[in-house]
């Protein structure tokens, strides 16, 4: 049997008229395929990328906690590639695609998690470098930084569903918008520049909209489990108003919204959320905000969090200004990478190396210079 045999019988055949063909997995540079679907070759890929291997020593929610229970990033991407790909089978969309998005959606994301990412933009935009949103990051690693600086090639929808993920900002209704390769690298190129790009982005195909609300799906429930975990809030805390239409659990949060998603957008060309759930979601996120994430650092964790991650960029700055070449931003990292990466500014060298640190790695760095 030859390859083209051999990649039809491992394409998904029952396919909605609304899912993304395999057909339209086109890539940025011209690539020789094999037996492989385009979509299913992309997730081998991304789970090879030295930046997959390191979600596994970066923060989800809570760093400091001695609690081998607690959410992880490496969780997290599995936990929205399951729920994305239970939508998607239902909704008979590509998986294969869903699974490529939801396995690299995270890929950008800083050590110590949004509190890293807030303090690497402020950084960024202080040395004229633009935006810096971790959704963008993952994108730019898998064009741009992986198998050193030539990037992995994927396909453009995958990369589009990863760069429009964004799970904080949730939505009634989901509607992919068509775009070319030129508007997608057009959408890439403005968030670095444009402030409210990002929260205009939106999915080229239904399956990265799944992606996007399987991201929020993923992180509501567990946030609450792992808050419980740290004594951080108790149960009976969250309104009761919430918990009648949610549930009281992760496991009855994430099986309420799947249903109410699939309910809501069988055979329809958008992903939608019925009206009484989306509100409560929208408390939910309200809740978590007020009474997890703004507690799950001190005052002085993030002080020092600030001073860690300014020093550190301020010193790896100037071992490029100054070609020390014993430092480990050379040996750990831009002397493996191709002459093309090596035209970037020294600024966004030093941000690409900072922002693929995992939370252990940064620690021991500082060490070394505090």
């Amino acid at each position: 049997m030859n390859n083209s045999e051999l990649k039809k019988r491992m394409q998904i055949n029952n396919l909605s008229k609304f899912a993304c063909p395999y057909e339209k997995g086109i890539r940025l540079k011209p690539d020789e395929e094999d037996f492989r679907p385009t979509f299913y070759r992309d997730i081998d890929r991304i789970i090879y990328t030295l930046a997959y291997t390191r979600y596994l020593d970066k923060t989800q929610v809570f760093t400091h906690a001695a609690n081998d229970h607690l959410c992880r990033r490496m969780t997290h991407v599995q936990f929205v590639s399951k729920i994305a790909r239970t939508i998607g089978r239902a909704l008979n969309l590509n998986e294969d695609l869903i699974e490529a998005a939801s396995l690299g959606h995270d890929l950008g994301h800083t050590p110590f998690g949004h509190v890293g990412e807030s303090i690497l933009n402020e950084l960024s935009l202080k040395h004229h470098e633009g935006y810096f949103n971790h959704n963008i990051q993952s994108v730019r690693i898998l064009m741009n930084i992986e198998n050193y600086g030539q990037g992995a090639n994927i396909t453009i929808p995958v990369l589009d569903a990863i760069m429009c993920h964004n799970g904080e900002l949730p939505l009634g209704e989901y509607h992919p918008t068509s775009k070319s390769k030129e508007d997608f690298l057009a959408e890439y190129e403005k968030s670095y520049y444009d402030k409210e790009e990002l929260s205009l982005l939106k999915p080229m195909t239904l399956e990265g909209c799944v992606v996007r609300i399987s991201d929020m799906i993923a992180y509501l429930g567990k946030d609450i489990e792992d808050a419980i975990r740290l004594n951080l809030i108790k149960l009976e805390d969250i309104p009761k108003e919430i918990k009648e239409v949610l549930g009281t659990s992760n496991k009855e949060i994430v099986n309420t919204l799947i249903n109410d998603v699939i309910n809501n957008s069988l055979d329809q060309d958008y992903i939608k959320l019925s009206d009484k759930i989306y509100n409560a979601i929208v408390r939910l996120k309200k809740f978590n905000y007020d009474n997890i994430y703004v507690k799950a650092y001190s005052k002085e964790e993030l002080e020092q969090l600030k001073v860690m991650f300014t020093k550190l960029f301020a010193k790896y700055l100037n071992d490029l200004e100054t070609k020390n070449k014993d430092s480990v931003i050379y040996n750990g990292y831009l002397n493996q990478m191709s002459k093309e990466y090596q035209k970037n500014t020294n600024e966004r060298i030093v941000i690409d190396y900072i922002a693929g640190m995992t939370d252990d790695y940064m620690l021991r760095e500082y060490a070394k210079i505090k």
